[in-house]
């Protein structure tokens, strides 16, 4: 199996592949392990990415954005005279890494691509950077994996670092964006975060920040005016100059975390600067003591003393920093720990998360994290959730469970928000090709066969169950979808109700489980949908398999499938603002699913 792990970071891109039974092994884009996470927009509209953005940037900063997953919020972008979408501009960075893969796999894709991103990232967040994956041509599976779990993943894949079921791991992530920090325990089937915090405005960009403001107290004062041009350039040439001093300060940081002291060349008419590293320490010391003082606080809300940990691991470029380490032995007299590079930790360490454990939430251990042999934890009163995929791939089939058990199952919900449904469903499906007549094997679906006046194969006539002597059902994607009748598949359309109005049920036989699958995925997730989600399992008719059920301001959804078979059904009701995820999850149980209707 292929499997490719993305480290989508603020300043750079990691990418880390195991192909061919070999161990994971880092890609290297255009030469480099990592990847700057820059765009350049140029005139026509492209988008140009990596090293080769940062040397057009010399030419129009203008049109170049250096850190675009910094901006996740704002949407948009101008770059130049052009309006670029934060979603476009991650796809293009994740697309260079797709190209490169591909050229590296022969032609061929991934089979699961492995996204990572931070612990307290929220569903729209996730999903656009999901949506980015899809638009850069990421054909396989895509799984998301928060930033700490796979950290955690990778100390303990190292031979004298293993973590024993229920010990428990802190992760200092200091990136050049954003500093998160968690507690992640290891459990039976993988990693979860215990407990997780983090501050948005301080990252190694700030740094950076910082030490330009110390250089610019020396020299500023022999031309203001010309200072003030740098800082507030207006002019291409004061941009190019910009640019070419804020690149030799971030290498002076980064000297400084070598060497004790450094120059900074500056640009004419301004001397160079000598920076010492007491100073950058200095400068940056009340925010990193900041940063260290909250992973103190969550180490200690979450019940664990610091001598219960199996250690302090530091991730992200920024961690680098020698002050970083002597304030966390400070605080919590523990030495922490850097094992490799800190920049690739965390895309290596997705490829160690069991598939089971990389979405899990603290609240399916049913019991709680085993408690440690150290003596120094205690059971945490309050247990904080990891964001789960808004969209999860599919995953192993379920084994089948009694319908009484269907509404404990019910419970996995996960923070999505809404976009207009109609529209993205009429892109989901003109992307996603379908294809295909009493009772039937699984071995027969997905085969050719006849239809019945209905356009029922025997398959779909399993899946629909009671649903057809109470619905008008007809070939087609009818009024859902219209003018989508040529794509190849068996799909079949059913409405309860005014057909403008109501109810609407639509069955679709696909020629393999992995295609149903992806359509499952894409119905409920694709382009950023967003929702609360319900997600259980089903049985009835002889068949068995699962659902997920959301709801927009437009519609409610239930997207459901069968575990051995290429079947795909989706329940749609208009929403009239009263309805939840958990009421659709009702409505398919009590009305469409198969054996209950």
């Amino acid at each position: 199996m292929r499997v490719l792990s993305v480290d989508l970071g603020t300043s750079n891109t990691v990418a880390v592949l195991s192909a061919h039974g070999r161990p994971p092994r880092v890609v290297e884009v255009d030469g480099s392990a990592t990847m700057p996470s820059a765009v350049f927009a140029t005139e026509d509209g492209g988008l140009i990415v990596g090293r080769d953005a940062e040397r057009r940037a010399r030419l129009d900063p203008s049109r170049f954005e250096p850190n675009p997953k910094r901006r996740v919020d704002e949407g948009t972008l101008l770059l130049g005279d052009s309006i670029v979408t934060v979603t476009d501009a991650l796809a293009a960075v994740l697309h260079r890494v797709a190209e490169e893969t591909s050229r590296q796999l022969g032609g061929t894709q991934p089979d699961e691509v492995r996204l990572t991103h931070p612990a307290q990232w929220g569903s729209v967040r996730c999903n656009v950077l999901l949506s980015a994956a899809r638009l850069a041509g990421f054909t396989g599976n895509l799984v998301l994996v928060p930033e700490p779990v796979a950290a955690a993943a990778h100390f303990a894949s190292f031979p004298d670092r293993a973590l024993a079921p229920g010990q428990a791991l802190a992760v200092y992530d200091l990136g050049a964006g954003t500093f998160d920090c968690a507690i992640v325990a290891a459990t039976q089937n993988g990693f979860a975060v215990l407990a997780e915090d983090g501050l948005p405005d301080l990252g190694g960009l700030d740094v950076d920040q910082a030490l330009l403001e110390h250089v610019g107290r020396q020299v500023s004062n022999s031309d203001p005016q010309r200072w003030q041009r740098l800082l507030r350039p207006e002019t291409t040439p004061d941009r190019r100059a910009q640019r070419a001093l804020r690149e030799d300060v971030k290498a002076a940081k980064e000297a400084l975390s070598r060497h004790p002291q450094t120059d900074v060349p500056m640009p004419e008419p301004f001397a160079d600067v000598l920076v010492t590293r007491a100073e950058l320490e200095a400068l940056v010391r009340p925010s990193m003591l900041r940063s260290v003082e909250l992973l103190s606080s969550v180490v200690r809300s979450n019940g664990i003393a610091p001598d219960g940990l199996a250690g302090v691991y530091l991730v992200g470029g920024s961690s680098r920093l020698p002050l970083v380490a002597s304030l966390i032995s400070e605080q919590l007299r523990i030495v922490p720990t850097t094992l490799d590079q800190p920049e690739t930790a965390v895309a290596l360490g997705a490829h160690h998360v069991p598939r089971d454990g990389a979405g899990m939430r603290t609240q399916d251990l049913a019991g709680g994290v085993p408690r440690p042999p150290a003596s120094g934890y205690r059971e945490p009163d309050t247990v904080r959730h990891i964001p789960v995929p808004a969209f999860p791939v599919p995953q192993p089939a379920p084994q089948p469970a009694p319908p009484a058990a269907s509404n404990s199952l019910r419970n996995l919900l996960l923070g999505l928000g809404a976009v207009a449904f109609v529209a993205v469903l009429v892109a989901v499906v003109a992307i996603v090709a379908t294809s295909g007549g009493g009772s039937a094997t699984a071995a027969e679906c997905g085969r050719p066969t006849t239809e019945d006046a209905r356009g029922f194969t025997p398959c779909l006539r399993d899946l629909a169950g009671g649903v057809p002597d109470q619905a008008n059902c007809a070939p087609g994607w009818q009024r859902i979808l219209p003018g989508l009748r040529e794509l190849d598949g068996t799909v079949v359309s059913c409405s309860i109700g005014n057909p403008n109005e109501g109810t609407q049920i639509v069955y679709t036989e696909l020629p393999s489980k992995q295609e149903a699958d992806r359509r499952a995925d894409l119905l409920l997730g694709f382009n950023g949908i967003t929702s609360d989600q319900v997600q259980a399992e089903w049985t009835g008719n002889g068949l068995s398999g699962s659902y997920r059920a959301v709801t927009s301001d437009t519609f409610g959804t239930v997207v459901f499938t069968v575990d051995d078979r290429p079947l795909v059904g989706l329940l749609l009701r208009p929403n009239n603002g009263r309805l939840t995820p958990g009421a659709m999850a009702d409505e398919f149980e009590r009305t469409v699913q198969p054996g209950r209707s």
